[in-house]
């Protein structure tokens, strides 16, 4: 599905991506401590395995939160092996900056609850300078075209990155799908990873 112009398309995208996110959120709250921290385990193996992941200086992650795919070994995996490791920080705008992480004691409760580097800001830019980019997502389609929690951080975030650099979103099993609902702001990836199948690459759309 994708979105031409405004008007009733417009609200179609909307009340479909509102579907699709509730149906995912609801899969994910029934999952237990241990599928979780199984499918977090997993995925680290296979993000610090990947062969991109290996030789990339800087990389753009995120600490997970409440029913994501765990992400906090995976960071700090990737930092005590040496890569330097930017996390974002959401701005009152809804843009995000970008900091280091320094290791756990790093990490302060934002707004919202969600741990955030402490470290001095990067800025916005900051992102497209990784070698790599990690994001969250609640589904991914085969063509690359990602669904996020709908405020639209991370659309502006890619925007910045440059189109050979990797975008991987993180999944669990079953959330890589036939067709997500697109708008024309929406920002593709690259690859997904997920705990059963690993990371593979979708057919990147081109950047708007």
């Amino acid at each position: 599905m994708q979105e031409r112009g405004s008007g009733p398309g417009r609200a179609g995208v909307a009340a479909a991506k509102a579907a699709l996110r509730t149906s995912v959120n609801d899969r994910r709250r029934a999952q237990s401590q241990p599928q979780r921290d199984e499918a977090a385990r997993l995925l680290r193996d296979h993000v610090m395995s990947w062969p991109q992941a290996e030789m990339a200086g800087t990389v753009a992650a995120y600490y997970s939160m409440t029913t994501e795919p765990g992400t906090h070994r995976l960071v700090f995996g990737l930092w005590k092996r040496g890569h330097y490791v930017i996390l974002p920080r959401q701005q009152p705008g809804g843009d995000l900056e970008w900091a280091s992480y320094e290791g756990p004691d790093s990490l302060v409760a934002g707004p919202h609850g969600v741990l955030e580097p402490s470290e001095p800001s990067r800025g916005v830019d900051a992102i497209s300078r990784a070698a790599l980019v990690l994001v969250p997502a609640l589904a991914v389609d085969h063509r690359g075209r990602r669904l996020g929690r709908g405020g639209g951080s991370y659309d502006r975030a890619l925007a910045r990155v440059g189109e050979r650099v990797p975008v991987v979103a993180l999944l669990f099993d079953g959330e890589l799908i036939d067709e997500v609902p697109s708008s024309g702001h929406d920002q593709p990836v690259s690859a997904v990873a997920r705990p059963g199948q690993g990371i593979v690459s979708t057919q990147r759309m081109l950047r708007r």
